[in-house]
């Protein structure tokens, strides 16, 4: 994490040319079942400490052997959590001169001889940590969202571009394309059951989550760590960081087409308190494909009010309810509800990627990752600015949300609290 702002546009004015050299790599491949894949954890909060768990049930031959994150105690509560389960126990092999601390623990991990990263930090590096994961020919598990502004994004198009040149998997911790649910509903879609899509719809409306009171002796770059969620150059802002999973369904259902343009509202009505850093607590878009289907997206975090997490689609034939809750097609008195295998959408896609390693048959969920997370960033420009936006200036964006350094002295992006019709699209 020690990149500067432009460490980042260095990067991105020679990734053309990178994306257009041949690689000498032998793509890495353990056919052997007998071969010990070795795993690093970067990143040591709930979802990561839950990726290695995944990640350690999903091969007989798999040992944790290093981890990373910028606070210690972040990273040795995770690994008490995770030997306390029987099951993987036998598999953590984290020695103490293992444990990386701080902004550069993950340069630690990628050198300690792991063959699989698992990269679950605030997603503001997780560009920065994929390009160096691919430049050591590390296999990936790549958390949602891929980035927090569009820079971030080309840089992570980039690295999957390599990754394909290294024969490295990348799979996404966008789980609900590896649901068998999921799966089978959007095939049947793909197949015509609702004929011809003419409106889409994802809700993402919950209640409050969790924030730290700051502590004494906390600068501002730790309380803005240690609450990373509530600060849109670490998390995007909510709608990017958890509204993602349903705008990539709803992408997926379009059979992973884009939309063109968006305009949207949004605003903080609950959540003013300064601890909640700069976010807004809700956000409502419309999106509109170039063929005229609009795509409407609502999120909301706002407590005693109607909860909802689903896509909603409708077509020339029939409507359709793509959740977890519930999966189904309508078609008058007609429905069809799915009823087959039930997975844990969570290892299925630790298995896959496992899996995919052992066979020397990568995946690369690259592209798909990058164009939902910029679908939900340019979701975020609309309701900051209050302007349309549409998918080249989102994409072409040069807002760079990067500090200055990362340093535990250092100044952090201000928290400035966008406003509509104030804010401006750069």
């Amino acid at each position: 994490m020690t990149a500067s702002r432009s460490n980042r546009r260095d990067f991105l004015k020679t990734s053309a040319l990178l994306a257009g050299t041949s690689s000498l790599a032998v793509p890495m491949v353990h056919a052997a079942s007998s071969e010990v894949l070795k795993v690093g954890l970067i990143g040591c909060g709930g979802r990561g400490t839950g990726a290695a768990s995944q990640a350690l049930r999903a091969d007989r031959n798999v040992q944790l052997t290093a981890m990373g994150d910028a606070f210690a105690d972040r990273l040795q509560d995770s690994l008490a959590t995770l030997k306390k389960d029987r099951e993987i126990a036998a598999k953590i092999a984290v020695k103490d001169d293992h444990c990386y601390v701080g902004f550069e623990a993950y340069k630690q991990v990628l050198a300690s001889g792991v063959d699989v990263v698992l990269l679950a930090t605030p997603p503001h590096f997780r560009p920065l940590h994929l390009q160096a994961a691919v430049a050591a020919k590390k296999h990936c598990f790549v958390e949602k969202p891929v980035a927090v502004d569009a820079p971030g994004v080309r840089s992570v198009l980039a690295s999957c571009e390599q990754a394909k040149k290294h024969g490295l998997s990348i799979v996404s911790g966008l789980c609900l394309r590896y649901d068998p649910g999921f799966r089978e509903t959007v095939k049947r879609i793909h197949d015509g059951a609702l004929g011809e899509i003419l409106t889409l719809q994802a809700n993402d409306l919950r209640g409050r989550i969790w924030v730290k009171e700051r502590k004494p002796g906390w600068t501002d770059m730790e309380w803005q760590m240690r609450n990373w969620y509530y600060f849109t150059w670490l998390s995007g802002d909510f709608n990017v960081e958890q509204h993602v999973h349903y705008l990539d369904v709803c992408a997926w259902l379009m059979k992973n087409e884009y939309p063109a343009r968006a305009v949207g509202l949004g605003g903080r009505q609950v959540r003013t308190e300064p601890k909640y850093g700069q976010i807004f607590d809700h956000h409502s878009v419309v999106y509109e494909f170039a063929n005229g289907v609009k795509f409407f997206s609502h999120c909301r975090q706002q407590q005693g009010c109607k909860g909802d997490m689903a896509a909603y689609v409708a077509g020339t034939k029939a409507t359709a309810v793509v959740a977890e809750r519930e999966l189904s097609i309508s078609s008058g008195k007609k429905k069809w509800k799915y009823g087959g295998r039930e997975g844990d959408m969570y290892q299925l896609e630790h298995d896959e990627l496992f899996a995919s390693i052992r066979a020397g048959k990568p995946i690369n969920n690259g592209t798909y990752m990058s164009y939902s997370t910029l679908l939900a960033i340019m979701g975020r420009m609309a309701t900051y600015t209050g302007q349309v936006i549409t998918w080249d200036m989102a994409l072409n964006s040069r807002e760079d949300l990067s500090p200055s350094h990362y340093d535990w002295a250092a100044p952090p992006p201000v928290a400035q609290v966008a406003m509509p019709g104030v804010t401006r699209y750069s």
